[in-house]
């Protein structure tokens, strides 16, 4: 199945009417579009604030046949594919840099043989990214620019090809959307932006029962990440760290002091992004020390 972006949403929201069905393990396809709903096309294109009206737009939402409330939803990326240019903008007052910068300026980077021409002088491969997917939140609902324990708008650039994002149920078919992609972008994106770009993504979803896990979670070949969200940075950071204890805990049998010890000793603290009304940070646990207690420490069970 592929799904258009013309099926786009402003909000997760369990008030949606879903765009299309999919089986678990149905493979399917979506066209997203960049964080600007396409309308910053070239240089003379300038951000402004009537471009947050149309922010972040993410294609679905998809209902996903057998999740219930309580389920979590594994969405396995296996493929995101950019556009043939991206965009980048800065804007005074904007992101981390935002108090010195002093002239708004949008930069149109061409996309080549899968490399990013950010200038004369520099030249490198993407790394593809979606930095918003989620689930309709439990309550109202919660604008695709501000993540939260549905996922949405974490900007996590662990979230590419190949890896996956464990995703609460909280409604009938969980509505998942997705968007944001980026070619390229930095732990932070400080000036506000990553690279981006439209583009088209490949998942397959899976529904786990039964099961609880501290949500979301990105998981890649190599670490798990507990992810969190809030205003003050600290608390974000403190959040994300007390999910990895409790995933230590409860998946891998740690008692509380070792899984603790553990952390300091093996796990990385990282910010995803400081720039939305949220801001995101990770836990990253390597793998490679998890093994010793589980042989195959992988959380699609």
């Amino acid at each position: 199945m592929h799904i258009t972006s013309e099926n786009h949403v402003y909000a997760m929201s369990s008030e949606h009417k879903p765009v299309a069905s999919i089986k678990p393990g149905e493979r399917f396809t979506a066209d997203l579009l960049d964080c600007f709903s396409g309308t910053i096309k070239c240089e003379r294109d300038l951000y402004g604030p009537d471009h947050w009206k149309t922010v972040n737009p993410a294609t679905g939402p998809v209902f996903i046949e057998g999740a219930e409330k309580g389920d979590i939803l594994a969405v396995k990326v296996h493929d995101i594919r950019v556009a043939d240019y991206g965009i980048m903008i800065v804007h005074p007052g904007s992101g981390e840099v935002g108090d010195s910068i002093r002239k708004t300026e949008t930069r149109v980077i061409p996309i080549v043989d899968g490399q990013m021409v950010f200038s004369d002088k520099v030249r490198v491969p993407v790394n593809p990214m979606i930095g918003v997917i989620g689930t309709a939140p439990k309550g109202a609902s919660i604008p695709t620019g501000k993540p939260g324990e549905h996922g949405s708008n974490m900007d996590c650039k662990l979230i590419t090809a190949g890896s996956t994002v464990y995703l609460p149920v909280y409604h009938e078919g969980g509505l998942l959307a997705m968007g944001d992609i980026h070619a390229l972008m930095g732990d932070g994106e400080v000036c506000v932006t990553g690279v981006e770009c439209n583009g088209t993504v490949e998942l397959e979803v899976s529904v786990l029962k039964g099961v609880t896990l501290p949500t979301p979670i990105v998981e890649t070949d190599d670490l798990i990440a507990t992810v969190a969200a809030h205003a003050d940075l600290d608390i974000a950071a403190h959040n994300a760290t007390k999910k990895m204890l409790t995933l230590l805990e409860k998946r891998f049998g740690m008692k509380r002091n070792e899984a603790a010890m553990w952390m300091s000793a093996f796990a990385d603290l990282r910010i995803c992004q400081v720039v939305n009304p949220l801001k995101t940070c990770r836990m990253e646990a390597p793998k490679s020390a998890l093994t010793p207690y589980d042989a195959n420490p992988s959380l699609c069970f």
